[in-house]
Formats: C-alpha cells, structure tokens, sequence
C-alpha cells in the first residue's frame, strides 16, 4: 500500500502505485442503521394503517 505523507501534497501517483490502491464500496455501520430504521418507519406505519383499517371496518373507535 502506498501512504502518502501529509506534507507532500502535489505528489502523483504513478500507474504501478495506482493498481495498489484499495477502496470502494463497502457496507458500514452507518448504511445499515440507515436501511434498519427505514424499515422499522415503514413497518411501523404498515401496523397503524392496518390497525386503522380493522378498527373502521370493524366499527370500533374510539368515542370522544
């Protein structure tokens, strides 16, 4: 791997130093907790509607 130094700033990777550059798409912590409470939003909402539902259709709600 090649480490640069932080005070060489204008330095340019040659084409052999390029190919031993490591990167990219990778899952983390942060995407997952991201997908994780989107879901639970979602399932959420898909109980309260359909909670929703079975009350109207059912004729049981609450009186006020």
């Amino acid at each position: 791997m090649v480490i640069q130094d932080q005070l060489s700033v204008d330095k340019r990777l040659s084409d052999k130093e390029l190919l031993c550059v490591v990167g990219g798409a990778s899952i983390s912590g942060t995407l997952v907790n991201a997908f994780v409470s989107v879901y639970k939003t979602l399932y959420t909402f898909g109980q309260n509607f359909g909670s929703s539902i079975r009350r109207l259709v059912k004729r049981k709600l609450c009186s006020f």
